[in-house]
């Protein structure tokens, strides 16, 4: 098993607070859309919602773990016990403030982590754990701080399915392309990949996306019209604006 350690995330940027705090204020629906202006269609990572009890919203960047289809000779219980088995090592190595993200080749069949894991996971400020299997203790993961996004509940322990192979290099999890040092942003709707080039700029343009659909929201809340306000036209368009400065002062 090779695997790479979290210092290999020095090879790409940090992200910067002031982009991290406004993809917290912005929801998948409005990364998406502005994902999609720019071409970019398969962002959205398929089948994998929020296990939490509670609503909550994850921001961060990307640390992957690829997980190859299991061998019954060699994906034994005494596997882990191996100190630099690739899962293992993941949760002991991911970096505060990142997301782990799992490749499990959209196999719910099995688990991808359990309670243990992501208990440690959780001590050790991780931004969230995000994988396109199950999780096992689900119960115990709903009422958990740290942000969970998986296919579903799956009681299999992953050696029934899962051999894990590397860290920190390029996967698929739930059919989209995750890079490491992506940004990976959950919410109740699920998650949203954005690349880490593309980081600064949609988080820029979410946060005024955010303040007009607010805005339009509560035109819409006492009667207004949706057409020629949501998209608006150009008086729509100036009206929010007054609406804005009237606010900032």
């Amino acid at each position: 098993m090779t695997a790479i350690t979290s210092t290999d995330h020095a090879s790409y940027a940090e992200l910067s607070s002031l982009t991290r705090e406004r993809l917290m204020r912005a929801s998948t629906a409005s990364l998406h859309t502005l994902l999609f202006k720019r071409g970019l269609r398969n962002t959205f990572i398929q089948n994998a919602v929020q296990m939490n009890s509670k609503e909550t919203h994850m921001v961060g960047q990307a640390f992957t773990l690829r997980y190859i289809p299991a061998r019954e000779d060699i994906d034994t219980v005494a596997a882990f016990r191996d100190p630099k088995h690739p899962q293992r090592l993941a949760v002991e190595t991911v970096p505060a403030g990142h997301v782990m993200v799992s490749d499990c080749r959209q196999d719910a069949s099995a688990a991808s982590a359990g309670s243990i894991l992501l208990t440690r996971l959780e001590y050790r400020q991780c931004a969230g754990f995000v994988s396109d299997a199950g999780i096992r203790d689900s119960a115990a993961a709903a009422a958990m701080n740290l942000p969970i996004f998986c296919a579903k509940p799956s009681a299999p322990t992953n050696l029934t399915k899962h051999h894990a192979v590397e860290l920190q290099v390029p996967i698929g999890c739930g059919g989209v392309p995750v890079f490491p040092g992506d940004v990976l942003v959950g919410d109740a709707d699920g998650v949203m990949v954005v690349p880490l080039e593309l980081a600064d700029e949609i988080a820029e343009e979410a946060s005024q996306m955010e303040d007009f659909e607010d805005y339009v929201l509560e035109k819409v809340r006492t009667g207004t019209p949706v057409i020629g306000l949501y998209p608006p036209t150009d008086e729509a368009r100036a009206e929010f604006e007054r609406h804005m400065a009237a606010k900032q002062q």
